[in-house]
């Protein structure tokens, strides 16, 4: 079975990529200790290349990583690459985005994910983008996932990211639209 590092210090994360990737020879595994990469890109890609470097390097296998968050079109993007970082709790990011949203009636939305496999010497093996449309709520629904999935309805869905099973919502999400990606593009 093939080993690669998925360049993330979050084991929901690599719990959410290995039920997504299933049974597909891949044996997806957390950094080795000392990973602590300074994101510093300006872009998905950036930041996504950025971490799968450091965990390559670390690791010395091929590593993959990624680099999401929510792009919301009436406040130009906001808070994409700063998604994480746009308050100090997923609480009160929520409460902070409803708040800047507030009288808008744009509420148009997506989910990005970008992923990179690096080698063990840094170079770009292959870059890929996943985006799942769809909008704001003005309210909190569910309970399950996790960040923004209580505001955030995918298109076409009639629920919020949080209403929707693990299964379902692994099925439609962003980081499943990258990764099938990374996988077609590996077994091809």
């Amino acid at each position: 079975m093939q080993k690669i590092v998925f360049a993330t210090g979050n084991p929901h994360k690599l719990q959410e990529l290995k039920a997504i990737a299933g049974d597909c020879g891949i044996d997806f595994v957390l950094p080795p200790e000392g990973f602590d990469p300074d994101e510093t890109g300006v872009t998905f890609e950036e930041n996504s290349y950025i971490k799968a470097k450091e965990a390559a390097k670390l690791a010395g296998i091929v590593a993959l990583a990624d680099d999401s968050g929510l792009c919301v079109d009436a406040l130009n993007g906001e808070p994409g690459i700063h998604s994480a970082r746009y308050a100090e709790t997923s609480q009160k990011r929520i409460d902070k985005l409803l708040s800047n949203l507030k009288d808008e009636r744009n509420r148009k939305a997506k989910f990005v994910c970008v992923m990179t496999l690096v080698s063990p010497e840094g170079k770009i093996i292959f870059q890929t983008r996943g985006e799942c449309p769809g909008e704001i709520a003005t309210f909190q629904s569910g309970t399950n996932g996790f960040g923004y999935d209580p505001i955030f309805w995918p298109e076409g869905v009639g629920m919020s990211m949080a209403d929707m099973s693990e299964d379902d919502k692994n099925k439609i999400s962003h980081r499943a639209r990258a990764l099938k990606n990374v996988l077609d593009w590996l077994f091809s």
